[in-house]
Order: C-alpha cells, then sequence, then structure tokens
C-alpha cells in the first residue's frame, strides 16, 4: 500500500469542492497541475489502476465500492474511485489559444447544455488536438462530476473558456485570424470547402435550435456534412467528431 494511502471508519461524504469519478477523469485530473486536489477515496483495485506515482500528489483512503458509491450522486459510475478537488481555474480566451506550428482548431458550443454531448464533444476535442473548447456561461454544463466522465479524461486535457458573450468571442477569434465557420443544415458549402486552410473557429449549435442568428452573422461562412435526406440532422458530438476528423484530414 502507498504511504499516502490509509485506511480508517468508513468516509463521509464532504459538500466541499467538486467530486469526479471514474477511472480517466480521476487518472487525468491528478495528472493536471492545474487542478488542486483535496481528497481522494479508491478501492484497492482502482489504487493499482491508477498507480502510486499519480496517487502521489494526494493522501488518499481506500474503501470498498458501496462506501464510495454514498459519496456520490445516484447513478455515478465511479469505477472505484472518487476525487474530491477544487474546479479548474477560469482562462481568458487569449491565454488558452497559444501560438502552435500546427493548424489550430478552436470549437465554440452554442447553448450546447447537455453535459453528455458537451463531454463526448471534449472527448473528440482531445483525440484531435483542438486548443480549446469555448462555451456560454450562462447555458453551457457547469464543471461537474458527469461532464468530465462523459469527457473521459479530456476536461482536464482541453482549456474550457467560458465566456459571457458568443457572438463577441467570435469576434475576438476572427482578430486572432480564426476563420469562423457555423455548422449547419442548410450551410452555403460544404464543411471539405469552407475550411480547406488556416486556423478554424468552428461553431456548433444545440440539436433543437442549431447556431443562433446573432452568432451565425459572426461567422464567415456556414458549411454543412452531407447526410442522407432520410435522417434531418446528427447528433452533436457525432457531428463534432466528423468535422474534426475532416479539418485535420485536409
Amino acid at each position: 500500500m502507498s504511504r499516502n494511502a490509509h485506511r480508517h471508519r468508513p468516509p463521509v461524504r464532504s459538500a466541499e469542492g467538486l467530486w469526479l469519478y471514474g477511472l480517466h477523469a480521476v487518472r487525468a485530473a491528478l495528472a493536471n497541475p492545474r487542478r488542486k486536489i483535496l481528497r481522494a477515496v479508491l478501492t484497492q483495485r482502482a489504487a493499482e489502476e491508477i498507480g502510486a506515482q499519480l496517487l502521489g500528489r494526494v493522501r488518499h483512503e481506500i474503501a470498498d465500492g458501496d462506501a464510495i458509491t454514498r459519496l456520490l450522486p445516484a447513478g455515478a459510475v465511479h469505477q472505484g474511485v472518487a476525487l474530491q478537488c477544487e474546479k479548474l481555474p477560469k482562462l481568458d480566451l487569449e491565454d488558452a489559444i497559444q501560438p502552435s506550428p500546427r493548424r489550430r482548431i478552436v470549437l465554440v458550443l452554442d447553448q450546447i447544455s447537455d453535459p453528455h454531448n458537451t463531454g463526448a464533444i471534449l472527448r473528440s476535442a482531445a483525440a484531435f488536438g483542438v486548443s480549446a473548447v469555448i462555451v456560454q456561461d450562462r447555458h453551457a454544463p457547469p464543471e461537474s462530476g458527469a461532464l468530465a466522465k462523459a469527457a473521459s479524461g479530456a476536461l482536464d486535457i482541453i482549456p474550457y473558456v467560458e465566456v459571457v458573450n458568443i457572438a463577441r468571442a467570435l469576434e475576438d477569434l476572427g482578430e486572432l485570424g480564426f476563420w469562423r465557420v457555423a455548422l449547419a443544415g442548410d450551410g452555403e458549402q460544404s464543411l471539405v470547402d469552407a475550411v480547406s486552410q488556416g486556423d478554424v473557429a468552428l461553431v456548433l449549435g444545440s440539436e433543437g435550435s442549431g447556431v443562433r442568428r446573432l452568432v451565425r452573422e459572426r461567422c464567415d461562412t456556414a458549411a454543412t456534412i452531407p447526410i442522407e435526406a432520410e435522417m434531418e440532422s446528427l447528433n452533436v458530438s457525432n457531428a463534432a467528431a466528423i468535422a474534426l476528423y475532416e479539418i485535420r484530414r485536409g
């Protein structure tokens, strides 16, 4: 057993901080130097899977799975690990988007409120080397265990930038040299043609209303992913993955 691990009476839930759970989410949080860790509670098997090097950051408790379940919201699939931590420090847009020798991609999420969709988008963003994911602070899922679990660790890998105004953020991205593309079913051109070169800010809207008019007006163009007429649209997280693959392939 690690020198930082100990066993004692069953762990008690504390209201302080944020609870993350699941092996990928917790492993990524432990590896993130920006993440302040307060406490970890794990089964012995989960502790062995995560490893002593990462767990060396925090004094952790070994407990059984039922005790960990009681620490977390109902239905949380924790895989034997729960991590109590502080929320990530807020990021400014310009601080999040650093110069890069490779093509930069930024995702802008316009009122996508489902944490599972947003988490899946973050996971694809990490897979395709996205520079940042930008959301509006009032209409996006807050940082939570559900979001981190759906993102499978990507919440601690990809800068998650909350802004007050999406339209203004797009203006700032334009000044930073990004070609701004709204993904829409009635787009003016195919995605392949719209993202042929340069840094790209790709705007994704909610599945119900899509990209809002004022947001779309701040974009340089609107593009579409061709799909069969029998299907009206794609799930937004699937559309994000397809679009990111196409941009990187190009």
